[in-house]
């Protein structure tokens, strides 16, 4: 780090849920460029469970309310968001506010409105971050250093994975939220229709991954076809029932992609592939040589990073630096623990430093949302889809 803030940033986190608990309150609180200095949830009693737990010294039930406070300069955004009931309007209320903001993905689910906030970000100096958790593993950022470098020359092929199981199990709810009484709003997969099934894996697991795909090929996808499935189709909704019920959503899927460049891309994601958390892969394959990247708990171990060359084409594994990992990091820290306090702590690093740089930004993820919008319009429509969409 070049320098390091005359005060400490005072941070406000927006969801007090498992999540939060395991992968941005560990990173915000370990740091030593910040303090966090609310924690607010709808549900009072958990926010002050988790305040105590995390030595945050106020709790608020009003999302807005927290927004308005003038004394705190970044805004967590980490709540669940099934329509865009959450995220959206967080958002661009935290932004109106001058608030830095860090947001779960999906920002919004209209890749328009991601660059709008984007543009509103610019205009008032703010700096944003995306929830794309895995570009800040330190494999994956050793993996762009080398691409950047020349390891694998000019870019061929990408292919991308998510193979876990955190939902084969019927049983496991849709919506993984703890809840004391039945939620209102509207309900995921109830259109049964093969063109109704709505996004998950895609947008899940899958937007990280295809952010990576785009770092490491370095252009723009110009057409995909794409195809989302339902294996498990019967499941339980919420902790609150007992019986399986119909759920029209999208826990399997692909797509095939042309880039700008030529590169060719693909992508794999599903939640109910037989694999440990998190279970991404990343594979760039070039005119010099190719690199592997695996983030998948395995045995102890919660990530490596393989290459070869064109004269050497055994894959060997390859030392990831310790410059790699963020100064909070402990070694016996579980893969979400450990890749979100990297990714805290590039935010914090890109705010207290200023300049220009910001990745992992609102647009990065606008171009992810959009390749996302892309490969639902391909399924609904069965035809390729070339972008930019129009």
């Amino acid at each position: 780090m070049s320098q390091l803030a005359k005060e400490k940033l005072r941070v406000g986190v927006i969801g007090a849920g498992r999540w939060s608990t395991r992968a941005h309150l560990p990173g915000w609180t370990r740091s030593d460029l910040c303090d966090v200095v609310c924690l607010c949830d709808m549900d009072r009693e958990m926010a002050e469970q988790k305040a105590k737990q995390f030595g945050i010294p106020e709790v608020e039930t009003d999302a807005y309310k927290l927004l308005q406070r003038g004394d705190i300069d970044v805004i967590d955004v980490c709540t669940r968001d099934e329509h865009g009931e959450t995220h959206e309007p967080l958002t661009f209320a935290a932004l109106n506010e001058n608030k830095h903001v860090l947001v779960e993905k999906p920002v919004a689910q209209d890749f328009h409105r991601v660059l709008e906030a984007q543009k509103l970000a610019e205009s008032k100096g703010l700096k944003t971050k995306v929830g794309l958790t895995f570009r800040y593993a330190p494999a994956v950022q050793y993996m762009f250093e080398l691409v950047r470098e020349g390891f694998i020359g000019d870019p061929y092929v990408f292919n991308g994975f998510e193979q876990n199981c955190q939902w084969i199990d019927p049983y496991n709810p849709q919506d993984k939220r703890i809840y004391k009484v039945k939620p209102d709003g509207p309900l995921v997969g109830t259109d049964l229709s093969r063109e109704g099934i709505e996004v998950g894996s895609l947008e899940g697991y899958g937007a990280p991954t295809i952010d990576i795909g785009l770092e490491l090929v370095n252009s723009d996808v110009t057409q995909l076809c794409g195809i989302m499935a339902n294996m498990v189709k019967y499941r339980r909704r919420t902790n609150l029932d007992t019986q399986l019920e119909r759920i029209n959503w999208d826990d399997a899927d692909m797509f095939i992609a042309e880039c700008a460049n030529g590169a060719l891309f693909s992508m794999q994601t599903s939640f109910v592939t037989v694999g440990n958390y998190p279970g991404i892969e990343a594979n760039i394959y070039g005119s010099k040589g190719a690199l592997r990247a695996r983030l998948v708990s395995e045995f102890g171990v919660i990530q490596t990073l393989y290459g070869a060359t064109k004269d050497h084409v055994e894959f060997v594994p390859m030392e990831i630096p310790d410059r790699f990992w963020n100064p909070g990091h402990q070694p016996d820290d579980a893969w979400d623990t450990a890749f979100y306090g990297c990714l805290i702590q590039n935010f914090l690093e890109e705010i207290v430093n200023g300049g220009p740089k910001n990745e992992g930004n609102f647009a990065q993820s606008a171009r992810v949302q959009e390749i996302i919008n892309a490969a639902e319009r391909s399924h609904r429509q069965h035809k390729w889809i070339e972008l930019p969409l129009k």
